[in-house]
């Protein structure tokens, strides 16, 4: 094992600086540590909160000042317990890990759907500067679970910037899934990079849509870890682990895997599941 995977691999202990809420269900964490402070976008940590367990999560941002960000929903037991903490309570970080997306320049499409907007922003931020056009189409099921929508709108002013919202139940923007603007978006203009996050249904779809326009394509999987260096086995998908080989995934890799990928994924004791 290398020198950097044994650094990222220790667990490190830090304060919460900040505690944000984005939603009912959605909140941000913010604390320092110089290891994941290096991390690329797509890169995801291991968050230990004392007592209760360790979770994922991907990587919303790095500050100029080293601040890390994460953006958790809450969703059982550790989220729960993580909810509840404030500034200034500790936890443990292990990471970074797994490789990120790669950076394009260009024509950029990006999808991404409830909590899989956190990588996504750490993406735009860092392709802004060097793309020549960039398409961003974000979905969730109402307007209130539409993640990071004021920043994005501040950042994606321009003639050559868009920003395309759909929720399910109308309330902002297109009325449906994220992924129905897609076909008329990659009709209309060649692209020469998707880049998608989120439900993984959602993500096949964007998936056979990039397929059928023959665009280059990586997405972001999300899958059970545990250690997030490649031993236990709990994240496989096909031949691959997600946590070493992932969780960033090009279309070449996901056609070997289609048998799984977007319908299944594996539980705790190793069985498949459906999704």
């Amino acid at each position: 094992m290398s020198a950097y995977r044994i650094a990222a691999n220790k667990l490190r202990t830090t304060s919460i600086l900040s505690v944000r809420t984005e939603s009912p269900t959605v909140t941000t964490f913010t604390f320092k540590d110089r290891e994941c402070a290096r991390a690329k976008p797509g890169q995801f940590l291991m968050l230990w909160i004392p007592g209760v367990d360790e979770i994922p999560l991907s990587i919303l941002d790095v500050g100029e000042d080293g601040a890390v960000s994460v953006t958790v929903k809450k969703v059982g037991e550790a989220t729960e317990a993580l909810h509840r903490m404030k500034a200034g309570d500790f936890v443990g970080v292990r990471g970074p890990f797994g490789n990120s997306f790669t950076r394009k320049k260009g024509k950029i499409l990006i999808v991404g759907g409830g909590t899989g907007m956190a990588p996504l922003w750490f993406l735009v931020k860092r392709l802004l500067p060097d793309v020549e056009r960039l398409v961003f189409v974000m979905g969730a099921k109402t307007e209130d679970e539409l993640l990071f929508m004021d920043g994005l709108k501040k950042m994606l002013i321009g003639g050559n910037r868009q920003l395309v919202a759909t929720t399910e139940d109308g309330s902002c923007g297109i009325t449906g899934l994220c992924t129905e603007p897609l076909d008329r978006l990659l009709t209309n203009e060649r692209f020469d990079m998707v880049y998608t996050c989120g439900p993984e249904p959602m993500i096949r779809k964007v998936f056979e849509l990039a397929e059928k326009c023959e665009v280059s394509f990586e997405a972001s999987l999300e899958r059970l870890m545990r250690c997030a260096i490649g031993l236990c086995g709990s994240c496989v998908i096909g031949k691959y682990r997600v946590c070493r080989d992932g969780p960033i995934f090009t279309s070449k890799q996901l056609r070997e895997v289609e048998a799984e990928f977007g319908s299944s994924k594996r539980d705790f004791d190793g069985k498949r599941i459906p999704l």
